[in-house]
């Protein structure tokens, strides 16, 4: 069951389109998260203009330039909530476009030095710790609590969709840019000016009047408010538990990459042909965000992220025994819808369940868990299945997956009985 409020009705997608403010800020997402995996690809692409040290391999290069982009949200995830929560928002989301869209233009006019390289993608990630808990706590103040589940649908097939979309033509995107800009500064510079762009949009959104006015008056203690993020989790269990879920969905999501280039395998694909699986289950996510966004009042009282365990438990222990590559691509989707039935209403019920005040924090430590959990699993996998097999490897993940879906499942209706 997703326990929101009881009496609440959502509008669906009509609603959230007609608020301008959230289209801006929805509409400026779409465009930085595309520029953030276009980015990515850029930064390994950029590797080939960078001489290496002697002795230094190039996987060892591709290692630590994927380390510079995921360290900074494992270790630094919780600090940009607690930033947050001590200024507005607004002028945090516009500015951490722009920088990043500063520090990407300016990679050409800088020394072709690696080190160079591994310090603006660290910072360019470093940005994205404050930028991301701003946003998320942005969308409960433009949007009414009875429309969360519709904008929350929005923000994650738009998440999505710049997977798909950033990793499948990030490649051909640099390619254009140098053809009609230039060899030494197109790439950059179209992506660039995706970050700025993002920026530029975010200008005319009103948050004004609308966010907390009681700001803080304690001395900056950033461990002293973590600990009070913590608080309030172990406090509000509905917010805890969702957490908890969401936690699951990613790492669920990240053993998926690790296991997709063997997958490629299975059905005689090349390795670099792994996109289409989780393109796959990025077109199941889209579909299910879009069925939660526009009928999700339909679906109040029904237990969606149980569902979503239980089907996503299913096609993991199915997908080994098809050899079939259309089969296993169509379940590739029905898990994907299968995670939109817990990534859309728990994201909504943290939003929710969250007072004003404790926004920034929150949402900070949720991208601080988040990442770990999109991190650890991609060590982990490898391992398992060099030990034991994919097969069992996906069997032992799907057991693991569908005791989460019934534990948290049966957690939420004892928090429920004793909130009432």
């Amino acid at each position: 069951m997703f326990p929101t409020e009881p009496a609440a009705v959502s509008r669906g997608f009509g609603a959230v389109l007609k608020n301008r403010s959230f289209m801006l800020v929805w509409i400026g997402q779409a465009i930085c998260q595309l520029a953030d995996k276009i980015f990515f690809v850029l930064a390994i692409a950029l590797l080939e203009k960078y001489p290496p040290e002697p002795g230094t391999l190039e996987d060892n290069r591709r290692l630590l330039i994927y380390l510079a982009f995921t360290l900074p949200a494992v270790l630094l995830g919780s600090v940009g909530g607690v930033i947050v929560d001590r200024f507005p928002k607004k002028p945090i989301m516009i500015g951490s476009d722009l920088l990043r869209g500063l520090l990407t233009i300016a990679i050409p006019f800088l020394p072709r030095e690696f080190l160079i390289l591994l310090f603006i993608t660290f910072g360019n990630s470093l940005i994205v710790q404050f930028f991301a808990p701003a946003e998320q706590a942005a969308i409960p103040i433009l949007v009414k609590r009875e429309n969360l589940m519709a904008a929350n649908a929005l923000f994650t097939s738009t998440m999505m969709g710049a997977i798909i979309v950033g990793f499948g033509v990030g490649e051909s995107l640099l390619s254009l840019g140098k053809n009609l800009i230039g060899q030494k500064y197109g790439q950059e510079f179209i992506v660039g000016a995706l970050y700025l762009i993002s920026s530029l949009i975010k200008i005319p959104v009103n948050l004004a009047g609308r966010q907390i006015k009681n700001k803080p008056k304690t001395s900056f203690n950033p461990w002293m408010e973590f600990k009070d993020s913590l608080r309030h989790l172990k406090k509000n269990r509905l917010v805890l538990n969702a957490m908890l879920q969401l936690t699951a969905l990613y790492c669920v999501f990240a053993a998926l990459i690790a296991l997709s280039i063997r997958l490629t395998q299975e059905f005689g694909l090349e390795e670099k042909q792994f996109g289409f699986f989780l393109a796959a289950a990025g077109v199941g996510i889209v579909l299910g965000a879009a069925i939660l966004g526009h009928w999700g009042d339909r679906f109040h009282h029904k237990p969606l992220p149980l569902f979503g365990f239980l089907c996503m438990a299913f096609v993991l222990a199915v997908f080994t025994f098809t050899h079939s590559l259309l089969i296993a691509l169509g379940l590739c989707a029905i898990l994907g819808l299968g995670a939109a039935t817990i990534g859309v209403p728990m994201q909504t019920l943290i939003q929710q369940q969250t007072p004003p005040a404790m926004h920034g924090k929150v949402f900070g430590f949720q991208n601080h868990v988040v990442n770990i959990a999109l991190t650890v699993p991609l060590l982990v996998t490898e391992r398992l299945t060099n030990a034991i097999g994919l097969r069992y490897t996906l069997i032992s993940i799907s057991a693991v997956v569908a005791i989460i879906g019934i534990w948290a499942w049966r957690n939420t209706r004892r928090v429920l009985k004793d909130v009432i």
